[in-house]
């Protein structure tokens, strides 16, 4: 039974034979579990994300249609256009005739989170695999990520080994940023994991079940549990065109990251308050202290004009930080649609119970 405060994801039917169960601890939970292992073929969906891939898609669409091939009896691509401004949907439709490929157009850029949550909503098979268009994801993986799951994991993600090749900028901001994101200890989300990743349909279900719009995905992952298993990888390189993330996006993904998980930055403007408050208190116990020893002196203005600039930029900093909350906030209530899609086409799976 499902209620507003609880998910109850059923997956009774969906794994074939639950048998030759062995215990395993999964990399991500930190905990032990038990993997029941799969015995049926699944019906696997692809959701590839894509915006301005249009070079990109004519190299990685005939890969992925060969690998699945070799891989599962049943299988379609979903492809979700993001707003692209090149020739993405005139080379999408070649590959739609050909079969297997099912296509949303949004009517505009809404972002990777909405365009990733568009192809799950839009996928019907009995596992889930994500990836981005621009070939760093190595779909040699996707075998990989199979076979886990046949041995019971529910989620397969491939884990970053190395950030060597990223500027030290971005590098300190991933390490802070986790160790940000992580703080609250109820639920550790891996520092170098991405989008990349295969998932049951039980697993599907429950991020779908999520009703919030601040959608950081990467943390969604994290917190609906069941058993993980991360894959070791490192990302080819990008063949065409450029990252679409640049800095101030980065800090922008990251801000909803910690807004949408931890309340660590409100707790941590409290505990400065709180320390402020105590310079304060000392402070002006040793200026009595003086007045009484020495009598009055006249008052340092550099000392008064510095701490007000001091005790201002804290106050707007600590009114910041609400304010991003606020803001939140405000985008949650007013229920707008996570995206619009303008136009579907193609043929994918059928499911039964759809």
């Amino acid at each position: 039974m499902t209620t507003a405060n609880t998910l109850d994801v059923d997956r009774a039917g969906r794994d074939g034979a639950a048998a030759d169960a062995r215990p395993a601890t999964p990399a991500s939970a930190g905990r032990p579990g038990t993997l029941h292992r799969r015995t049926l073929p699944p019906a696997l969906s692809c959701v590839v994300p894509c915006r301005n891939e249009a070079a990109n898609l004519d190299l990685l669409l005939p890969r992925l249609r060969a690998a699945l091939d070799g891989l599962v009896p049943v299988w379609e691509i979903v492809l979700v256009d993001d707003g692209s401004s090149d020739a993405t949907a005139d080379r999408i439709e070649a590959w739609v005739a050909a079969g297997g490929v099912r296509v949303l157009q949004l009517s505009r850029n809404f972002g990777k989170e909405a365009a990733l949550t568009a192809g799950m909503e839009a996928a019907q098979g009995d596992v889930v695999v994500l990836m981005d268009a621009d070939l760093q994801h190595p779909v040699e993986l996707i075998e990989t990520f199979l076979r886990h799951w046949r041995a019971g994991a529910d989620v397969v993600y491939a884990l970053r080994q190395d950030r060597q090749q990223e500027s030290w900028f971005k590098r300190i901001g991933v390490r802070g940023f986790y160790g940000l994101l992580n703080g609250g200890g109820r639920f550790e989300v891996p520092a170098g994991a991405g989008d990349f990743r295969l998932m049951d349909r039980a697993v599907v279900d429950a991020l779908l079940a999520m009703p919030e719009r601040n959608r950081f995905l990467k943390g969604l992952y994290a917190w609906v549990g069941f058993e993980s298993v991360a894959v070791p990888y490192t990302p080819n390189e990008r063949q065409h065109g450029r990252s679409h993330f640049d800095a101030l996006r980065l800090v922008g993904l990251a801000l909803d990251g910690l807004t949408a998980f931890t309340t660590l930055p409100l707790r941590a403007v409290s505990v400065l308050g709180f320390a402020m408050a105590l310079l304060a208190f000392g402070y002006g116990a040793y200026l009595s202290g003086r007045y009484l020893l020495y009598g009055n002196e006249v008052s340092g203005w550099t000392t008064i004009v510095v701490s007000l600039m001091l005790l201002v930029g804290i106050q707007l900093i600590s009114l910041g930080v609400v304010g991003e909350y606020v803001g939140r906030i405000f985008e949650e209530v007013k229920f707008r649609p996570l995206y619009v899609v303008k136009r579907r086409w193609g043929r994918g799976l059928k499911r039964e119970d759809a």
